[in-house]
């Protein structure tokens, strides 16, 4: 008599750190939405063990990776092919596991995009954009957003060398300037004020520009929380039109994810209900 043994494809997501993510639930509901038999996995891995994860992941069977904090930009030297996307961003959030090859891909910059356009009908088009922070999460999200035809775009850090570098990299796309914090240019109110920073996750709110909002500006975090973030409340102190979290953005990216994967794109809608959203 022969037993009938069913292998389930296994994913995960590494980061660093990581025990806050949802993306576990994410992936689950979208596998059971769709049919798809397959596991997702928290992996929690430091940045000098990243390459061994990686290879041991693969060797065991694993069919795929998101990367997120603060590997995006380390994983790119240890993938076989970047996509285009990848490539100009120079920071990967998903791996596909194929033939013995690594893949890398970032699906960052749509999954924002998605959530923005689609989901918050928010306008980018002639609009003016500062990005707070100039690591892995602000190179997934500065292409995608300048294909959009801001009138201005520009990324403020406490450093100014990266963000210079960014500006620099990104220049031929379009309008992109650098400055720190505390030299946000004035001249022009801001339509959409982005933190890409890691400071939510860590708890702690960095110099943020309070004259950059006004009451017309639309705030939002890529960090995400079941209580507001730090800059989401910071926003909503200094008058933000809205003030919004990065959970959308999340479900989005996932959700590309999860179609370069499976080869089928699931429904977000259901999935942003399921999960507790905060906004202010």
């Amino acid at each position: 008599m022969q037993t009938e043994t069913t292998t389930i494809d296994r994913y995960g997501v590494m980061g660093y750190p990581v025990s806050h993510s949802r993306s576990p639930v994410i992936h689950r509901l979208f596998a059971l939405q769709t049919g798809q038999h397959m596991q997702y996995e928290l992996l929690q891995v430091a940045p000098e063990n990243l390459e061994t994860a990686i290879r041991q992941f693969q060797r065991a069977g694993g069919k795929g990776l998101n990367i997120t904090v603060p590997h995006k930009s380390e994983v790119t030297r240890l993938v076989d092919r970047l996509s285009e996307r990848a490539s100009m961003a120079g920071a990967v959030n998903t791996l596909t596991f194929k033939d013995g090859t690594i893949l890398g891909e970032n699906t960052d910059g749509i999954g924002l995009l998605r959530d923005l356009v689609v989901n918050l009908e928010l306008n980018i088009e002639g609009s003016n954009i500062l990005i707070l922070g100039a690591g892995g999460a602000t190179r997934g999200i500065i292409a995608p957003l300048l294909e959009m035809r801001p009138a201005s775009l520009c990324i403020a850090n406490r450093t100014i060398a990266k963000a210079q570098a960014l500006a620099e990299h990104f220049g031929q796309l379009g309008p992109v300037a650098a400055c720190r914090f505390s030299t946000v240019p004035m001249s022009d109110s801001y339509d959409l004020v982005i933190n890409a920073t890691s400071a939510g996750l860590r708890g702690d709110t960095p110099p943020y520009p309070a004259a950059a909002v006004s009451e017309n500006t639309f705030c939002y975090d890529l960090s995400y929380g079941l209580n507001p973030t730090p800059f989401s409340v910071w926003a909503h102190e200094q008058g933000a039109a809205r003030s919004v979290m990065g959970w959308g953005m999340l479900v989005e990216q996932a959700a590309e994810s999860f179609q370069i994967w499976r080869g089928i794109r699931p429904d977000t809608a259901p999935v942003l209900k399921q999960l507790s959203i905060s906004a202010l």
